[in-house]
């Protein structure tokens, strides 16, 4: 099936900053469109997000640089081409590209062309784009990890870990744990709310409070799932992001916003431990900052084998880099971004080279977000048993808990919610 056109135009993601959308069409008529998401707390080796540095437009911000790639570049070479996989675009466009980190054309113009390819081609099998990601066992629905209080790069408040979420694992679907998450997310607002505080939201759709301490947002938590009705550990459990890598400061861990103390690796694994014996806490991820990978080692050495340990900035979805993690014995756990390596072909490499080394798959949105529900199809693709996009807010994270509810209704009984056994290592 050749490609008959494609085309880009530059359009807004949910923090109002530009960002690459991509319109394919095939020969037989199959049009497919993608929108390309972007990062705040980004990973040193993630592959290079192209931005037209004009300080006249949007500060900076604007991809007419990534789009006219994509017009002038990308849709010339692959015109009236016809690819016989995804693999074979997708390493089409990187040889293209020329270089190792997709700087020449930006991973933001190859990757909403790959999507789109991947949606136009699913379109023109007439199969649905999670069986075209992952083949006709793709049948486990996730738990939503739902990012419940937001803090770090993702909100101005005093918290200095980025994200606190909640798992609600004991669920008999996909749509009703949607429902208990949803419902905690109402009753922690009540929480915030009577303790004079703030219930406004940050970037992906949780509440920003200014706390006490990162410890207190833990607690809050536990109070608005009892609060709605369930039982912490039982029902509903904890997620944890602090997204280390940004209070990495010469080889201490920095707490930039509520204290400006410095402490080391061991500390940290300290507090993690402490929190961990104490709270129902089923998934850590970048506990530890991505150059940190002796302090990683220790982690993985004192948590690993209780609860799940998510490399995001560390692994930054690169097949590589996972490799070394996998040698080393660091983490057990990958999350996955596609932006972060800029194609789906390399997306699911990787996440093949996971799954052979017994290692989970954390399908993952970006905080600047699109209404594109690709990260919901490729979750149920891959099995991967459990995501994270957002909270019980905003029209762009609902959007990937909606297209999952819908898939969730076509697999009909061949469904299977992951329940806890989502979370690597982590005992009922």
């Amino acid at each position: 099936m050749k490609i008959q056109n494609v085309k880009a135009i530059e359009i807004l993601d949910s923090r109002g900053n530009p960002t690459v959308e991509v319109n394919l069409k095939l020969e037989d008529g199959s049009v497919a469109r993608a929108m390309v998401p972007s990062g705040a707390s980004t990973g040193e080796k993630e592959a290079a997000e192209l931005r037209d540095n004009d300080k006249n437009r949007y500060g900076g911000k604007g991809v007419l640089k990534a789009v006219d790639n994509v017009n002038s570049i990308i849709s010339k070479a692959v015109q009236n081409v016809c690819f016989n996989d995804q693999r074979s675009l997708d390493y089409f466009l990187i040889d293209l590209d020329g270089t190792s980190n997709k700087t020449k054309l930006g991973a933001n113009a190859i990757l909403g062309v790959s999507m789109a390819f991947a949606r136009a081609k699913a379109m023109s099998s007439g199969i649905p784009l999670y069986q075209y990601l992952g083949g006709s066992n793709a049948h486990v629905m996730p738990v939503p990890c739902m990012n419940v209080i937001n803090g770090g790069k993702h909100a101005d408040n005093t918290v200095d870990f980025q994200e606190f979420m909640i798992a609600p694992h004991h669920a008999t679907s996909f749509t009703e744990a949607i429902r208990i998450g949803t419902e905690v997310f109402h009753a922690l607002k009540l929480v915030i709310k009577s303790k004079g505080l703030s219930t406004g939201i940050g970037d992906e759709g949780g509440f920003a409070p200014d706390l006490k301490s990162n410890e207190q947002a833990i607690e809050m938590i536990l109070e608005g799932i009892t609060k709605a009705g369930y039982k912490p550990g039982v029902d509903v459990s904890i997620c944890l992001d602090p997204a280390s890598s940004e209070m990495w400061d010469n080889g201490k861990y920095k707490f930039f916003k509520s204290s400006q103390k410095l402490v080391s690796s061991d500390d940290m694994i300290k507090l993690y431990e402490n929190w961990t014996n104490q709270y129902p806490i089923v998934s850590l991820e970048d506990g530890l900052a991505e150059n940190d990978w002796e302090g990683w080692k220790n982690l993985t050495n004192a948590l690993g084998n209780k609860l799940e340990l998510v490399g995001d900035d560390i692994f930054c979805t690169n097949k590589s880099i996972l490799l070394d993690g996998i040698n080393k014995g660091v983490a057990n756990s990958i999350l996955i971004k596609l932006n972060q390596i800029g194609t789906v072909s390399e997306t699911l490499e990787t996440i093949d080279l996971a799954y052979k080394n017994s290692y989970n798959c954390f399908v993952s949105h970006r905080s600047g977000e699109t209404i594109d529900s690709f990260i919901a199809d490729l979750t149920v693709g891959i099995n991967a048993g459990h995501l994270k996009t957002g909270s019980g807010c905003r029209g762009e994270r609902i959007e990937k808990f909606n297209q999952l509810i819908r898939i969730e209704n076509e697999l009909g009984k061949s469904a299977v919610f992951a329940g806890l056994k989502a979370f690597k290592n982590v005992k009922a």
